[in-house]
């Protein structure tokens, strides 16, 4: 029943993406014991993770969990620290009608309890099974739940939200010692006497879990993750060719389906929306994923992959890694040729989530950047896109637009209400995109474009700028982390140099 931990002596560490690699004390590899009882088995998982939280707190060494690497920036790692590696902690469990507190009136159906290293993909398979779905994710799931979740990862569901949306619970990890099970006193799910069966102490609190929610490791080592699910469905899939008109950068800004009639249902509201634009198009025209919700059934194709590796959901990074770093004159002509062959127009695709948004792989080396900006600026920030491309250009790569409501995380990157427009702009790893980047967040501050950062991907953040996005949210945040790890020592095991370059510690 025991857990098998394997300090591995590795030194360094890069991400999935290769954008970087960290020099690291020790990488740990932890699988599930093997034992009928999976209850047990995840609570001496539980035991085990303490371990090494007890040896590094002796040792003066920062402790980070590692998924699926996925993230562009050092907020998953720890320099000089050691890493865990959860993607073998992968247990899942039904949860009972009886487990459930009086107080909550959805499905215990509707409910499954993820350990953390669980892919997202994983879920997705295991849910079909039963007849259940996610309600959103991102358009890549090689992720593993807890990582997606404490960066914010968002998918594009405007009137449902990101991933943190449809998390009821989290069991974490705080010390040696201790570990909680976390849910909003406002609206309490599972009964009282649920977390003794984890051996864990009781919590209820809204500002600390919506603080928790979107943490990046930083609240503790989240072991468990209580997620809402809903009945399976279908979406119906449409990427169409339309012009950069009025009436399209109306739609833009304002998300007024009733007003535009050029989508594959006319004024039918999307589940789904997503506009890219290549900026060196000869026309003026923009590449419109649609996606609509539909009723299950079994008579339809799951999508292929084509012979690029492409799937329907697939953003950008998918397929800008096969643009290799180019003289500037030639940077329009890549763009074009590699987006002609792969990005293609399609309609009548359907498939659940998990076979729409079935990426697990990275395609060469890609930069992704992206920001959060209130719906109603996204025209407003096209334009400086825009220019900033005609003096610091040419951008290898193209810009996506997605929307997704407003997150109940506090620091949430998809914070503008009622519906934030998450830009990402998607391209080739090199120092000219880097320098394309800076110039951009320097054009939005100069212009007065509030904006935030996607916290796993490519930024620039410093406490100034974090103080600007977020105001008294940051500090709400602090306290809600410092009212959880009430041991100043545990709150060094889980600050990362990321966090300190940020002014947290």
């Amino acid at each position: 029943m025991e857990p098998t931990i394997v300090p591995t002596g590795q030194k360094s560490w890069e991400n999935r993406h290769q954008t970087f690699t960290e020099d690291i004390d020790d990488l740990y590899d932890v699988w599930n014991g093997d034992d009928a009882n999976l209850l047990g088995v995840y609570n001496a998982s539980t035991k085990g993770i303490q371990t090494i939280l007890a040896t590094a707190l002796a040792d003066g060494k920062e402790v980070r969990s590692l998924g699926g690497g996925w993230s562009f920036t050092r907020i998953a790692t720890t320099k000089g620290g050691r890493m865990v590696n959860t993607k073998n902690m992968n247990a899942l469990f039904n949860v009972s009608k009886g487990a459930l507190s009086d107080s909550y009136t959805g499905a215990a159906d509707n409910l499954l309890f993820a350990q953390c290293g669980n892919s997202v993909q994983e879920l997705n398979k295991f849910l079909k099974k039963k007849n259940q779905s996610l309600k959103t994710t991102g358009a890549s799931n090689g992720q593993t739940i807890a990582g997606a979740l404490s960066t914010g990862t968002h998918g594009s569901a405007f009137d449902f939200g990101a991933i943190p949306e449809y998390v009821l619970g989290l069991h974490i990890i705080v010390s040696p010692t201790r570990h909680v099970w976390l849910e909003r006193s406002s609206a309490p799910v599972m009964s009282d006497d649920f977390p003794a069966r984890l051996g864990a102490e009781l919590l209820r609190d809204d500002e600390i879990f919506n603080a928790a929610l979107v943490s990046f490791g930083a609240f503790g080592f989240i072991h468990g993750v209580l997620l809402e699910t809903e009945d399976i469905y279908l979406l119906e899939c449409h990427r169409q060719k339309l012009p950069i008109d009025a009436k399209l950068l109306a739609l833009l800004n304002n998300l007024d389906f009733n007003a535009y009639d050029d989508l594959p249902y006319g004024h039918e509201r999307p589940f789904h929306f997503q506009a890219l634009i290549n900026p060196y198009e000869k026309e003026q025209i923009a590449y419109i994923t649609t996606m609509y919700k539909r009723s299950y059934h079994t008579d339809y194709t799951p999508p292929p992959i084509d012979s690029t590796g492409i799937g329907p959901g697939d953003d950008a990074p998918a397929f800008l890694g096969m643009l290799s770093q180019s003289l500037p004159a030639m940077v329009p002509l890549l763009v074009n040729k590699l987006i002609g062959s792969t990005y293609k127009e399609y309609s009548n695709v359907y498939g659940t989530v998990g076979e729409i948004f079935n990426n697990t792989d990275t395609r060469g080396k890609v930069l992704s950047a992206a920001i959060g900006v209130d719906a109603t600026n996204t025209t407003k920030v096209i334009d400086i896109i825009n220019q900033v491309n005609a003096s610091d250009g040419p951008f290898a790569g193209v810009y996506a637009f997605r929307y997704v409501k407003q997150s109940t995380a506090t620091l949430g990157f998809t914070c503008f209400g009622p519906v934030t427009c998450v830009i990402e702009l998607d391209g080739v790893m090199s120092d000219h995109s880097y320098h394309f980047y800076q110039q951009l967040w320097a054009a939005l501050e100069a212009n007065d474009i509030a904006f935030t950062f996607h916290w796993g991907k490519v930024c620039e953040i410093d406490l100034i700028r974090l103080s600007h996005m977020y105001g008294s949210k940051l500090t709400r945040w602090n306290m809600a982390r410092r009212a959880l790890i009430t041991d100043p020592a545990c709150l060094k095991l889980f600050t990362n140099d990321q966090m300190t370059a940020w002014g947290w510690t």
